[in-house]
């Protein structure tokens, strides 16, 4: 009986996970579709004016400290039969995994909810709202700091005046959109540091043991989703950097509170 009772609640989580799961792929395909129907205007308003040197970052940089950025000479094209098909689908797809972020962590934090004791639910209120924030100030960033550097670097790149860029449409957006999903995912460093230390694999002396061996981390991980130059690699470290050191104080935090628990009891 007891086995019994234990299979139909392993079924029964199966189920759950399967929902969600739904949930999940009918929230990205909504927001996949609408980005799929205004893709003309997505395409012109929010991904090629990234190689406009009127762009915010740029003006920005050329008012404070005189580096202004060079008109870009790119003729887009699309060489493959389904190239512009398919790369309209992967920027759908990656955009609705974007707009309906809150709602896949919602999901998964409410299949992994379940299985915590009461105070680690109450220790970690709110962490919907804050992994989402978190989420989406590195999807800004991403987009209005590191994008455009990108663009700017390599779009003015040459190994010689004889060769031209003729950049593709799918190589393009290809880049802009790893690299902008990847910063957020890279500013939710704190959240994973904050798990780790639940599960107490790592410690806050831990973190500050090996602080110099994270920072050559994070310069490396800057210069794979960065233009090779140390401008633009400074300004990616900068955020990741302060994410890691607000990550030692939540690490700190978790410790106290399991030290006073330790003793209440």
């Amino acid at each position: 009986m007891a086995e019994e009772e234990e299979n139909m609640s392993f079924l029964g989580h199966l189920e759950e996970l399967r929902w969600r799961l739904v949930k999940m792929v009918i929230a990205i395909f909504i927001f996949a579709v609408v980005i799929f129907v205004f893709t003309e205007w997505i395409t012109q308003n929010v991904f090629l004016n990234l190689a406009d040197p009127e762009f915010p970052i740029f003006r920005f940089f050329c008012w404070a400290a005189g580096l202004c950025a060079s008109e870009i000479k790119i003729d887009w094209q699309s060489v493959e039969m389904m190239g512009q098909f398919g790369t309209n689908l992967m920027m759908a797809i990656v955009g609705g995994i974007v707009l309906a972020f809150p709602w896949i962590f919602h999901q998964i934090w409410g299949f992994v909810k379940p299985g915590l004791k009461e105070n680690e639910i109450k220790s970690v209120r709110g962490i919907t709202f804050f992994v989402s924030v978190l989420f989406f100030i590195g999807i800004s960033f991403g987009y209005f700091v590191i994008a455009p550097l990108t663009v700017q670097f390599f779009g003015n790149w040459q190994m010689a005046e004889s060769i031209e860029n003729n950049i593709t449409i799918n190589s393009y957006l290809k880049t802009i959109v790893s690299t902008v999903f990847f910063t957020g995912l890279l500013f939710l460093l704190p959240v994973v540091i904050m798990i780790f230390s639940r599960l107490g694999i790592i410690t806050s002396t831990w973190l500050k043991k090996y602080r110099k061996h994270s920072f050559v981390a994070v310069l490396i991980v800057s210069a794979i989703i960065t233009p090779p130059d140390l401008f633009t690699q400074i300004i990616v470290s900068i955020p990741i950097v302060i994410l890691y050191e607000c990550g030692i104080l939540i690490a700190k935090r978790i410790e106290k509170k399991r030290y006073k628990d330790s003793l209440a009891k």
